[in-house]
């Protein structure tokens, strides 16, 4: 998780530290963090991206001294600097020690040690963001975060739980996603679940739904052509087309059960918030039982655990999973 408040990360440091074992949630934070520092337009005269092992210390605290140009404020990335900490140490407390006012130096590392005069001096002039890979239950309550500090927008939890089942739960893609929902949403203060389904969820949805129907009428051919061109048109759905899966088979669970309590289907439809493909959802619930549906969770949630300990490719696992289902 990123240990850090939503005040302190509004208030500009003059020196950043972004630690964690995970590159891609790293690059994620740093990216975020100079959407906030500089504005798109000022990118070009106010950012330098410097590479440790091309530029020297020297160069890099130069840069931050050097009075800016068309922007308030210079800011200097150094990635993976952990050699470069190691190698400048000496010159870096000298820096850490009178930053320059109108530069703003950022530095991600893998690890940050707390008992280095480096780390003692940084809470003076600057802030460490410190990075762990969330856990599952942790992502929504991120997304809800991320939505308010990079957006100024609210994201309820169901919301946020329905977009990592449509998304995944990498959390770099998750934020991705919130992006293009914070533009889609944007004259509104908050992201909802229409706002998802509309932009993220509803060829994804629609798919997995085509899919479930020609399983559960256990046409196998039909199952694994339409499969087969979800793929076709979008490589990276292997990632997530289990989570639309997933969200569908729930829905069914609930509304079987729902249906065994003995309410009627428009009320069961305006409860679990079924806008499309209604009839045809009902006529699935008729072709299936419940022990059935929750069979094919627990089958999906093993599909799911082993493609994310890599213990199989997301295209074979998927394929291999619709062909099971159809054939049960």
């Amino acid at each position: 998780m990123v240990k850090t408040n939503s005040k302190a990360r509004k208030t500009t440091a003059l020196i950043y530290v972004i630690a964690g074992k995970e590159s891609s949630l790293i690059s994620a934070e740093a990216e975020k963090l100079i959407d906030q520092l500089l504005p798109p337009q000022q990118r070009t005269t106010g950012l330098l991206n410097a590479e440790p092992d091309k530029v020297s210390a020297t160069e890099i605290l130069d840069e931050l001294r050097t009075i800016p140009f068309l922007t308030d404020k210079r800011v200097v990335l150094v990635k993976e600097a952990d050699k470069f900490i190691s190698e400048n140490r000496e010159l870096l407390e000298k820096y850490f020690d009178a930053p320059s006012p109108t530069g703003i130096l950022v530095l991600t590392v893998k690890t940050w040690q707390s008992k280095t005069r480096l780390a003692k001096k940084l809470p003076k002039v600057g802030k460490l963001i410190s990075i762990t890979q969330p856990k599952p239950w942790q992502l929504s309550a991120r997304l809800t975060q991320y939505a308010s500090d990079a957006h100024d927008k609210k994201l309820n939890r169901p919301a946020a739980e329905l977009l990592i089942e449509l998304t995944g739960d990498n959390l770099p893609r998750l934020y991705a996603e919130m992006d293009k929902l914070a533009l889609f949403a944007h004259k509104e203060k908050s992201i909802t679940t229409a706002h998802i389904e509309a932009l993220i969820g509803h060829n994804r949805l629609f798919d997995a739904f085509a899919v479930i129907d020609a399983i559960i009428a256990r046409d196998v051919a039909e199952a694994t052509n339409r499969l087969r061109n979800i793929f076709a048109r979008d490589k990276s759905t292997g990632y997530t087309i289990v989570g639309a899966f997933t969200f569908h088979f729930r829905r069914l669970f609930n509304a079987k059960i729902l249906l065994q309590k003995g309410l009627r289907p428009d009320e069961i439809a305006k409860k679990l918030r079924i806008w499309s493909n209604r009839d045809a959802l009902f006529a699935q619930l008729k072709k299936t039982s419940l022990k059935q549906i929750g069979d094919n969770l627990q089958q999906l949630a093993a599909t799911d655990y082993a493609i994310k300990t890599g213990r199989t490719k997301p295209h074979i696992a998927i394929e291999q999973l619709v062909l099971k289902l159809a054939t049960a």
